[in-house]
């Protein structure tokens, strides 16, 4: 006999998933007009509201005496008695149309019940879940819902996913994905709770509001506007490769300043900084002067070894990259340094210097065709700093227009940060380029200057072109990538303050 019993209940399983998963294509049939009719019904649902949160799926049914269904599966917890209860709502029920939406009713009902129970079944629910199940309840007759509020439509979700309507949960994020998505809605779908059972409905209703964070915060000019965003958001913005911010660098120092002010205890503020903030920062396109400063410094905050060892190898990497790549791409957990580049303000460069016999930087920057194209026809865009005799140092790359010629060109700039020049400062400078001609770098500028402030010294026309015809250069852009270099070397240096 049991063998027959379990045989129908799952063949009953099998007919109701068939159900279920035929709802999704043609839509819930209707029995509206059975909700709540005496008429159509066969059972009373007895629904008792507690107070406090949400109460455990496993522990809603609650008969006369206790006992345990025949499988275990679902049965009254022992402290339920003791929950507190609001009130008592009866509604008139149709079993089969129950069990047919819903796993849950399914078991309940194909599990047997005290004789009591096999009439007036009963389900114990907290008061933050009433809306929401009383929603999936007219659900489950009518295949609609009643509302198109974002946090009821969570709610409902929740309470399709505890009591296992596959057409609901199905249902609810086809709606969710389809609202209009505001930063509030979208920090709801990414901070809200979500089963394992429920993951992968949600997770295009998550997906969604990650592409809504990232697209809206993709120019990131001032930090302060995401400062009260939550971590799950945060995360959305920052995992994105389209995020354009002035550099890596800030990156870096911004989840810094924002787990401060948000992790006031300092072992979860380093757990987070750990094991969710510092894996977003791409260590390969920081600046060596800012990786260096991070390895001397003793902040409690971070995990000096996690984070040695990932900037150990991008400086590693940095200086040697050929040696380096294959005994790098064996280890997973050492990719860093292959992570794509973002968008950046402050353009990233390779740096060597020299101390002897003169203190010397070589500085390479690569500028892809279509950020040159942006220059035109008055835009600029500012290299990283670099350290040199105590100074720090950027290069500047823009389009000017001749004033007599009215012709535009591309210009290239060495500057000096700040007034921190105590006397002069003269320097040998060489602008080259890479050709594809050539396959090296041909120097196109050159000279002594002496720097006795933050003025800009350079050339105004690097390659002697017009715009038009520097842009569509295939000798110079090459693969789409212009090379260019920058070679600084001190020829007198007085006593200076050093620039740190």
């Amino acid at each position: 006999m049991a063998g027959n019993k379990n045989m129908a209940t799952a063949s009953v399983w099998a007919e109701a998933e068939m159900g279920v998963e035929s709802s999704r294509r043609v839509g819930v049939p209707s029995f509206e007009f059975a909700f709540n009719s005496e008429a159509f019904s066969n059972m009373v649902l007895q629904i008792e509201v507690t107070t406090g949160g949400d109460v455990d799926g496993g522990s809603l049914i609650i008969r006369d005496n206790n006992k345990k269904a025949d499988n275990g599966e679902i049965d009254c917890s022992s402290t339920m008695a003791d929950t507190p209860i609001l009130t008592v709502k009866a509604l008139h029920i149709n079993s089969v149309i129950l069990a047919a939406r819903s796993r849950f009713f399914l078991k309940l009902f194909s599990n047997g019940m005290n004789e009591s129970d096999q009439t007036h079944p009963r389900i114990r629910i907290a008061d933050s879940e009433e809306n929401a199940f009383m929603e999936l309840l007219r659900f489950m007759y009518s295949g609609k819902l009643t509302t198109i509020e974002p946090t009821l439509l969570l709610d409902i979700l929740m309470a399709a996913d505890k009591f296992e309507v596959l057409s609901c949960m199905w249902y609810c994020s086809q709606l969710l994905t389809s609202l209009p998505m505001t930063t509030e809605s979208a920090l709801l779908y990414l901070d809200h709770p979500c089963s394992l059972s429920m993951a992968a409905e949600v997770q295009r209703v998550v997906d969604a509001a990650k592409e809504f964070l990232a697209e809206k915060y993709k120019i990131l000019e001032k930090f302060e506007v995401v400062m009260n965003i939550s971590l799950s958001g945060i995360e959305a913005i920052f995992s994105s490769t389209d995020l354009q911010v002035a550099s890596e660098d800030e990156v870096y120092n911004f989840f810094l300043k924002w787990a401060r002010a948000r992790y006031l205890e300092p072992e979860e503020r380093r757990e987070i900084l750990s094991c969710r903030l510092l894996p977003l920062v791409r260590f390969s396109h920081m600046t060596c002067a800012a990786l260096q400063d991070i390895l001397a410094c003793t902040d409690n905050d971070i995990d000096h070894e996690q984070v040695s060892k990932h900037i150990t190898e991008v400086l590693l990497h940095k200086a040697y990259p050929t040696q380096m790549e294959d005994a790098l791409v064996a280890d997973a957990s050492t990719l860093d340094w292959q992570s794509a580049e973002r968008t950046y303000g402050y353009k990233h460069v390779k740096t060597v210097t020299f101390d002897r016999p003169y203190p010397q930087v070589i500085v390479y920057m690569d500028l892809k065709r279509d950020e040159c194209s942006r220059f035109f026809p008055s835009g600029v865009i500012l290299s990283d700093w670099f350290h040199l005799a105590g100074q720090k140092f950027y290069v500047m790359a823009n389009c000017v227009m001749d004033e007599q010629t009215h012709l535009y060109s591309f210009c290239l700039w060495l500057g000096i940060y700040g007034n921190s020049i105590s006397g002069s400062l003269c320097f040998d400078i060489e602008f080259a380029a890479r050709t594809r001609s050539s396959g090296k770098f041909l120097s196109k500028y050159g000279g002594r200057h002496t720097f006795i402030g933050p003025i800009l010294e350079g050339c105004d026309d690097l390659f002697g072109v017009p715009w038009s015809t520097f842009i569509a250069d295939d000798n110079l852009f090459i693969d789409g990538v212009l090379h260019l270099r920058v070679d600084l070397t001190v020829v007198e240096q007085p006593e200076l303050q050093t620039c740190m």
